[in-house]
């Protein structure tokens, strides 16, 4: 797939210590990119969409994504993050760019402390909620799950406020597909591989 926004290209990863380790810097900025690019097909007008009242609105995700991944990053993961205070954009109603540019920034940051990870670091018991105990490696994959949550949250909003195109993710979004895009809707289609 090609995607037309890339906020991070791959010759911008750094390489990491161990190559074991490589694709936890690969995947980071794959989806990181992702987020940015579902951030960046939001409209400065549907920043306040919510579909129910019980629900957050786009622009109250997007300002949880950057202060909640900063506090897993630095609480659970134990990475250096930038001061709190400078997390979210300025005023208070910014456009959607001033989030990615926040996100993309955090992201940016982490990249080289993640690759300077060795097995030793990564493998390293770390406390998370409730008490808990996890490796390092696992905080951080539980990271980036949250953050496809958030990810889908925005796209499935975009999606109900009749916004269009809804980006695609991983797949075709019902508004955006290309060559070889196959959903994988059929048992033929399953079947292929083995």
């Amino acid at each position: 797939m090609h995607y037309d926004f890339t906020a991070i290209p791959d010759s911008e990863i750094p390489r990491a210590v161990e190559p074991a380790y490589q694709h936890v810097l690969t995947t980071y900025v794959s989806e990181a990119n992702k987020t940015a690019a579902m951030w960046r097909a939001v409209p400065d007008d549907l920043l306040e969409f919510r579909p129910h009242e019980k629900t957050n609105t786009i622009r109250a995700i997007l300002a949880h994504q950057l202060l909640s991944e900063r506090r897993f990053f630095a609480q659970f993961v134990g990475t250096e993050e930038p001061p709190v205070d400078g997390l979210l954009p300025a005023g208070e109603t910014p456009p959607a760019g001033a989030y990615i540019e926040k996100y993309v920034g955090q992201v940016r940051l982490r990249l080289p402390q993640l690759a300077r990870g060795t097995s030793a670091w990564w493998l390293e018991g770390r406390p998370f909620f409730g008490g808990l105990q996890r490796e390092r490696i696992w905080i951080f994959w539980r990271r980036v799950l949250h953050t496809c949550h958030h990810r889908t949250q925005v796209q499935g909003w975009l999606r109900l406020a009749g916004h269009e195109p809804v980006p695609a993710i991983y797949g075709p979004s019902g508004d955006v597909t290309w060559d070889e895009a196959d959903p994988t809707y059929s048992l033929d289609a399953a079947r292929r591989g083995g």
